[in-house]
């Protein structure tokens, strides 16, 4: 139960960062409640997490899944750049990701 929380904290992670850019500076209303709602469920999550998962492997998955799933985001919504060179980083990160949870 501790592992799945823990990825879909790390998937609110991208929901957050996603909401912060949309919100214009909190400027707009309703993303910046889904950045507020997003955040305190993520952090909320991990902080589950950690009471059943090592702290250093539940923190490198939390922001391993959120930084992987927010560059993903920037990719597909919002234009950002999709070079070789980045596809292979995100490789990498989930690759560490994937070891932190084997060698748990």
């Amino acid at each position: 139960m501790a592992w799945a929380v823990l990825i879909v904290s790390g998937v609110l992670e991208t929901v957050w960062a996603g909401a912060l850019q949309a919100s214009g500076n909190f400027h707009k209303l309703w993303p910046s409640l889904l950045f507020v709602g997003a955040l305190a469920l993520s952090m909320l999550g991990l902080s589950y997490a950690v009471t059943h998962i090592p702290l250093g492997t539940a923190y490198g998955v939390w922001v391993g899944t959120g930084a992987v799933g927010t560059a993903l985001y920037g990719m597909v919504v919002l234009g950002e750049p999709v070079t070789a060179a980045r596809l292979i980083c995100l490789l990498l990160i989930v690759a560490g990701v994937v070891g932190l949870e084997l060698l748990h």
